[in-house]
C-alpha cells in the first residue's frame, strides 16, 4: 500500500532486495491536476502503478518532475506517459536535462522550471518551489519544496547506501549518507552551494530519491554534519576546478541581482518620496488658494472697518475646516508610505477603498470617470496591507495618467473581488483602449515606461510584481480586453 508522509503526500516506491539503492517515487494527490515525483525505473513499474491507482485514477496524473536524467529515476517514464494518455501531460524539469530525458522516447511536453521563475502553480492553488543545485550530482540538477506541508522533494541530495533499509531516517542516519555523498557529489563547495539554499527552507520533511526519509528533528543536524564532508573524491582536480569556477561565477551573479534589486528599491523610495510631496501638493493647493482669498478679502474690508465680528467668526471656522483636512491629507499619505515589518491578515476590500481614497484627486473628480465596485468584503490576504495598497494605487494611477494624457472622456474602470475556488480574484479594468501588443509583455520589467521621464520611472509595475509574487506568494498579469485592459491579481484564500 502507498504511505502518506504528509497531507496528500505519498510514498508509491518499493522496497528493493539485497538493493543499498532504494529509490523512491513519490506522489502529490491533486485532483486532475496530480503529480508524480520521480518515477523510478522499470523494476519498480508495477508496484508504483498499482500504488497510485489506490489512490487516484492514474489519468489524473498532469505532471512528471524528473529531478534528474538517470535511468533509476527516469527509465519508466515512456511506459507511464502511455498509462496517463493525456495530451496536457508535462515533464517537469531543468532545460539542462530535457535535452537527454528525451533520449528514453518521452513524448510528453516540457515545462523548464528554469523558463517558469522556478514555481510550478496549478489552478487548484498547489504550489512548488524549486531550487537550482547546479552539479548535484547533475548540471541541471534541482529540488522541488511544497510549502504548504514543508516537504523537500530532494533528489539524491540526502540520499544514502544502505544495506539495511529502514523508512524513515534515524540519528545515525548520516553514517548511511556519507558515502553516497562522498562518492557522487562533485566537491564540498558545490555540495555546500547546494546545502546553504537548502537550510535556508523551514522543512517538517526531506524526501529523497535514495535512502530513508528524514524527519523534522533530524534535518538540521544531518545538513551541519554534510558541510563538513569531504566530496567528490574520485573527480580529476582539474575537472574539480571547473566546476569551482562555475560555483563562484553563480555566487557572483546571486550578489549581483541582489544589488540591482536593492538600487531598484532605493530608486523606487526615492521615486515614492517625490510622488508623496507632490500629491501632498496636489491637495493642499485648493485649500490653501481659499484660506489666501479669505484672508485677503478680511485685511481688504478690516482696512474700510467694515469686518464684523460674526463674519470673522464664520471665516476662521472656515479656516479651521480646511486647515483640518490639510491634516487629515497629511496622516492619510504618511500612513500609506510607512513602511511596515511584519506581514497580518487584512481586508482585500479595505486596502482597496484605501487605494481609491488616495488616487481619487487625480483620476477627477467630475463624470468623466466613473469607478464600479463588486467587492466580496469579507475575503483576506497575508501580507503587509500598504505595500498592496501601493500596487493597487500603481495600477489605478497608470489608468489615470493614460485618461489625462490622451484627454479621454466618460471612462469607466470596473473593480471586482471574488472568491474562486480556494483563490481569490482581484480583477481592476478599463475601457481606455488597452495596452499597445508590443508593450504587454515588457510592462512588469524594470524601467520599461511608455511615458515621459519627467512623469515615470519604470518601477511601478516591476515593484507591484516583486510585491505581489515574493511578498505574497501571490500571482499579478495583465491582458488586453474588448477596448481596454484588465490586470489580475490572484492569492490563496488564506481563511
Amino acid at each position: 500500500m502507498p504511505r502518506e508522509i504528509a497531507k496528500n503526500i505519498f510514498w508509491v516506491g518499493m522496497h528493493l532486495e539485497n538493493d543499498p539503492f532504494q529509490c523512491h517515487p513519490y506522489f502529490i494527490k491533486n485532483g486532475n491536476e496530480s503529480i508524480l515525483i520521480d518515477p523510478g525505473s522499470m523494476l519498480e513499474f508495477d508496484e508504483t502503478v498499482k500504488k497510485v491507482k489506490s489512490i487516484i485514477d492514474i489519468g489524473s496524473i498532469k505532471y512528471i518532475i524528473l529531478h534528474h536524467q538517470d535511468p533509476d529515476l527516469a527509465a519508466a517514464v515512456p511506459a507511464i506517459e502511455k498509462l496517463i494518455d493525456r495530451e496536457d501531460l508535462q515533464i517537469v524539469t531543468h532545460s539542462r536535462m530535457s535535452v537527454l530525458i528525451k533520449h528514453y522516447l518521452v513524448t510528453s511536453s516540457y515545462y523548464e522550471i528554469d523558463k517558469h521563475d522556478n514555481k510550478l502553480q496549478t489552478s487548484s492553488g498547489l504550489e512548488l518551489k524549486f531550487l537550482t543545485t547546479p552539479y548535484c550530482h547533475s548540471p541541471g540538477a534541482f529540488v522541488s519544496y511544497e510549502p504548504q506541508t514543508k516537504t523537500l522533494f530532494s533528489g539524491d541530495i540526502f540520499g544514502g547506501i544502505e544495506e539495511s533499509w529502514e523508512f524513515y531516517a534515524d540519528e545515525s542516519y548520516f553514517d548511511k549518507a556519507k558515502q553516497f555523498h562522498q562518492e557522487y557529489m562533485p566537491s564540498k563547495d558545490i555540495f555546500n552551494y547546494a546545502l546553504k539554499k537548502i537550510e535556508a527552507l523551514d522543512m517538517n520533511l526531506i524526501a529523497p530519491q535514495h535512502g530513508s526519509i528524514i524527519k523534522r528533528e533530524y534535518i538540521s543536524g544531518l545538513i551541519c554534519d554534510m558541510k563538513d564532508l569531504d566530496c567528490g573524491l574520485y573527480i580529476e582536480d582539474k575537472y574539480n576546478r571547473e566546476l569551482l569556477d562555475t560555483i563562484d561565477e553563480l555566487q557572483i551573479k546571486e550578489k549581483t541581482i541582489a544589488e540591482r534589486d536593492r538600487q531598484l528599491f532605493a530608486q523606487s523610495k526615492r521615486a515614492e518620496i517625490g510622488e508623496m510631496i507632490g500629491n501632498i501638493a496636489h491637495q493642499w493647493r485648493q485649500p490653501l488658494a481659499i484660506m489666501n482669498t479669505v484672508v485677503a478679502i478680511m485685511d481688504e474690508k478690516n482696512s474700510v472697518n467694515v469686518l464684523g465680528k460674526e463674519e470673522v467668526s464664520e471665516k476662521l471656522h472656515k479656516m479651521q475646516e480646511h486647515i483640518s483636512y490639510m491634516s487629515d491629507t497629511i496622516e492619510d499619505f504618511l500612513n500609506y508610505y510607512r513602511p511596515e515589518k511584519d506581514k497580518i491578515m487584512f481586508n482585500i476590500s479595505q486596502a482597496i477603498l484605501k487605494s481609491l481614497d488616495i488616487v481619487s484627486f487625480n483620476i477627477s473628480h467630475d463624470s468623466n470617470v466613473k469607478v464600479h465596485l463588486d467587492l466580496d468584503e469579507s475575503l483576506q490576504a497575508y501580507g503587509l496591507k500598504n505595500e498592496f495598497v501601493q500596487v493597487i494605487v500603481t495600477i489605478l494611477s497608470n489608468i489615470r495618467d493614460v485618461i489625462v494624457q490622451n484627454i479621454l472622456k466618460n471612462k469607466t474602470i470596473y473593480i471586482s473581488l471574488i472568491k474562486l475556488d480556494n483563490m481569490i480574484i482581484l480583477n481592476i479594468i478599463d475601457d481606455c483602449g488597452g495596452i499597445e501588443k508590443a508593450n504587454l509583455s515588457k510592462i512588469f520589467d524594470p524601467y520599461f515606461t511608455t511615458k515621459h521621464q519627467s512623469m515615470g520611472t519604470g518601477l511601478g509595475l516591476y515593484i507591484a510584481r516583486m510585491i505581489i509574487e515574493d511578498n505574497m506568494g501571490a500571482k499579478i498579469s495583465a491582458h488586453n480586453i474588448k477596448n481596454g485592459a484588465k490586470f489580475t491579481i490572484e492569492m490563496k484564500n488564506e481563511k
